[in-house]
């Protein structure tokens, strides 16, 4: 049996549009179910074993939710859910979900909160602070000006074990990059930091996107985390904006089919494994 194929980044929801607020009219190809029976077939096509599924809402419902669809369908290799970390019962949150197996990881969507030092809250510090001895990863989500920030954060907590979403969302779409690349040199300089390959194609042109217009993105990121710390991600369904799930996949496998068989062998699944300890399906 080959090494495993894991998607790292995927989302589930029951569309309503209280719940999904943002998924604006010209998105509004999202605005429908999206379950595990549509992505199994599309995994299984591209030759991946399983999928982290990610949160989209902030709310310990959609976080049960997630792990009661992990528990019925094995592709589903491990949640990263929410819990209010800002909370001073976050403790208590933790340890009810201590018997899900498959919760992984916990995220924030920081990209939406209108303090731009969010990351960096007393509050928010003691609850990252406890994730820890849950055994719990988390996912930094994002834009390119708060990697400032997210480097001081990273670098309070030298223990625990952090990936960036989406490279941080670069401006592909402008071109505007020599400051993304700046700044995520540093946020890379930190060996508790990996970083997610996904959520490109949506940043780029979502109707005139190329290979090559993406490629200078990959390339700066195989350059500061090294096949070592790179996972591939689809971010489905939000890809199909820009890209069906095979070409938003396809981009990066392609991308490192330059690489030695052990290196590719990482960024399309073992690294996703190791970092969240991940049983086999």
């Amino acid at each position: 049996m080959g090494a495993l194929r894991i998607d790292a980044h995927q989302h589930f929801w029951r569309y309503s549009a209280t719940d999904y607020g943002w998924i604006s009219d010209d998105m509004h190809v999202l605005r429908r179910d999206f379950l595990p029976p549509d992505l199994a077939p599309l995994l299984a096509a591209n030759g991946f074993d399983g999928s982290m599924a990610v949160q989209a809402r902030q709310t310990l419902d959609e976080t049960n939710w997630l792990l009661d669809l992990a528990d019925d369908y094995p592709f589903i290799l491990g949640v990263v859910g929410w819990v209010n970390l800002c909370s001073p019962r976050v403790a208590d949150d933790l340890a009810a979900l201590t018997d899900r197996r498959k919760l992984v990881g916990i995220r924030h969507i920081v990209q939406g909160e209108p303090d731009d030092e969010f990351l960096l809250r007393p509050d928010f510090c003691r609850g990252v602070a406890r994730l820890e001895g849950f055994g719990l990863a988390y996912d930094i989500l994002i834009f390119p000006g708060h990697l400032p920030v997210a480097v001081e954060f990273a670098r309070r907590f030298p223990r625990q074990r952090f990936v960036l979403d989406h490279l941080a969302k670069p401006s592909i779409r402008t071109g505007e990059l020599a400051g993304w690349a700046r700044d995520l040199r540093d946020l890379a300089a930190l060996d508790n930091v990996s970083c997610k390959l996904s959520g490109m194609v949506t940043e780029a042109d979502w109707s005139d996107w190329t290979s090559a217009g993406i490629e200078p993105c990959l390339d700066t990121a195989m350059e500061m985390f090294g096949a070592e710390r790179l996972m591939i991600g689809s971010d489905w369904p939000v890809c199909t904006l820009a890209a069906d799930y095979t070409r938003t996949m396809t981009l990066v496998i392609d991308y490192v089919g330059r690489l030695s068989d052990s290196e590719r062998d990482l960024v399309l699944g073992l690294n996703a494994q190791r970092f969240w300890r991940l049983e086999a399906p």
